[in-house]
């Protein structure tokens, strides 16, 4: 697959202080293949932390500086990659400066935003460590927490998931995420629990399994879900975003909340099935009321009756045909074969 280097946007380097020629000249000796499955692994890191970054340009320092005490006092060889999403904000300039300053930085900057699992992904693909630490930008995630993570990694697991036993998102928040993991579970027969976010710690070997997915839409959680691996968890608090908002408008939950349902379950299509059959079941047994009615009592007007249900009857098939539409749609993104990302900008030390 054909290599490519990318050179530092001037601009921004400009703003956070960084020499645009000195960084230039280091990036025309670096490239980068932009791809979605990278085995790597045994490069002298053992853990890699990947954190998206979409809006965080106010988190940024601080997340560095605390992952980094959190890291150094562990005594372990680590790197931190920061991959922008394409934040409109100055996060990426905030992503250079700390790389100018912190050796153990990485900076990936996406080609447009992509979504945060598409990010997740972008990161672990260029982790070199033994294992990768999954957390937001936002520091609700405390890096604090990672020596607990690693160490119940130690005890045999695959993966570790840090389960949040107190939250600080709205209580609307709060309880649409509780209603849709119910519901994801009814779907798939399984459980999901929305105590759990991206705040986790993946072997190396749970890495290049979850590195082989192609699907377009997925979902971090579902995804490690599914590889079906050993896994652990640990329990914190969720503390309050360090600065900024969130960039998830309901809007953007309620897209994000589809695309997981049409990713993890095809059981919308079996309830489709079930409505045409009831559907038909009540237009037979109505048909015979009617004829029924005929012979018994004479012809009757009935207009009420028959205009309600055309209407529902109207109302079914649309709905049908917009969820198998929306398969379709689906479908017909997947095997377009698009790469599932492209980077425009890596930053990465020599000597990493």
């Amino acid at each position: 697959m054909r290599e490519k280097s990318y050179d530092l946007d001037p601009v921004l380097a400009a703003s956070s202080g960084v020499d645009v020629h000195a960084e230039k000249i280091r990036n025309r000796s670096r490239s980068i293949v932009a791809t979605p499955v990278s085995k790597q692994g045994g490069g002298g890191v053992l853990l890699s932390v990947v954190v998206p970054v979409y809006g965080c340009d106010g988190c940024i320092e601080e997340l560095c500086s605390r992952a980094r005490l959190a890291l150094i006092g562990m005594g372990v060889s680590f790197e931190i990659l920061l991959v922008d999403d394409r934040s409109p904000d100055q996060s990426w300039s905030k992503i250079v400066a700390v790389y100018e300053h912190f050796p153990e930085v990485k900076g990936i900057r996406l080609s447009r935003n992509f979504g945060q699992h598409i990010a997740i992904s972008a990161g672990l693909a260029a982790a070199k460590g033994d294992y990768a630490v999954v957390m937001d930008c936002d520091l609700q995630d405390p890096p604090e927490r990672i020596p607990e993570l690693y160490s119940k990694m130690q005890e045999g697991f695959d993966l570790v998931l840090a389960k949040r036993v107190s939250r600080s998102h709205s209580a609307g928040r709060v309880f649409g995420s509780k209603a849709y993991f119910l519901l994801m579970g009814r779907l798939s027969k399984g459980t999901f629990d929305g105590s759990f976010g991206s705040f986790s710690i993946l072997s190396r070997k749970v890495i290049n399994e979850f590195l082989r997915f192609n699907e377009k839409e997925r979902h971090y959680l579902f995804v490690l879900r599914w590889l079906g691996f050993s896994i652990g968890t640990i329990e914190y608090n969720h503390n309050q975003r360090f600065a900024g908002k969130s960039s998830y408008s309901l809007s953007r939950l309620i897209q994000h909340a589809l695309d997981g349902i049409f990713f993890q379950s095809t059981d919308l299509l079996k309830w489709i099935v079930t409505l045409g059959l009831a559907f038909s079941f009540v237009g037979i047994a109505s048909s015979l009321y009617f004829i029924f009615s005929y012979f018994a009592h004479g012809s009757s007007p009935g207009w009420t009756s028959l205009f309600v249900a055309m209407l529902m009857c109207t109302g079914a098939i649309l709905v049908s045909l917009g969820v198998l539409g929306l398969y379709v749609g689906k479908i017909f993104d997947q095997v377009k074969e698009r790469p599932l990302y492209s980077v425009d900008v890596m930053l990465e030390h020599d000597d990493k």
